[in-house]
């Protein structure tokens, strides 16, 4: 985050949330369970969603409030992740490289919920 955030397109979670979310849609793609696919689908949406919608609030709180949405949708999506190789939906390749992402993702909105936290509360 070494330069200004001005808007939500500009934090590094929010572009690392777009693509474990592209990442995700690709490779449920060709899963036939629709049930399944659609909630793995809108569970990986629903983390960069929440933290666009946080950055636009009015009040840190509420930008809080919604990183911590998204940091819950995020471990969502790992257990549906995990669920997805067990029912082996997805090609048993790219399940290391979506939870890693998962993980790190997780890990970001940590670190920035705790920066709003100390910073700015």
């Amino acid at each position: 985050m070494g330069s200004k955030i001005e808007k939500f397109e500009d934090l590094t979670v929010w572009q690392e949330a777009m693509d474990l979310a592209e990442m995700v849609y690709k490779a449920m793609k060709n899963c036939k369970d629709y049930g399944f696919r659609d909630q793995i689908q809108r569970s990986s949406v629903s983390v960069p969603s929440n933290i666009a919608e946080g950055f636009d609030r009015q009040t840190n709180k509420e930008f809080i409030q919604f990183l911590y949405i998204a940091k819950g949708s995020c471990s969502e999506l790992r257990t549906q992740l995990y669920l997805a190789k067990r029912f082996e939906y997805i090609n048993e390749n790219e399940i290391p490289a979506l939870i890693e992402l998962s993980k790190k993702v997780s890990s970001m909105l940590f670190k920035l919920i705790n920066v709003r936290k100390e910073r700015f509360s």
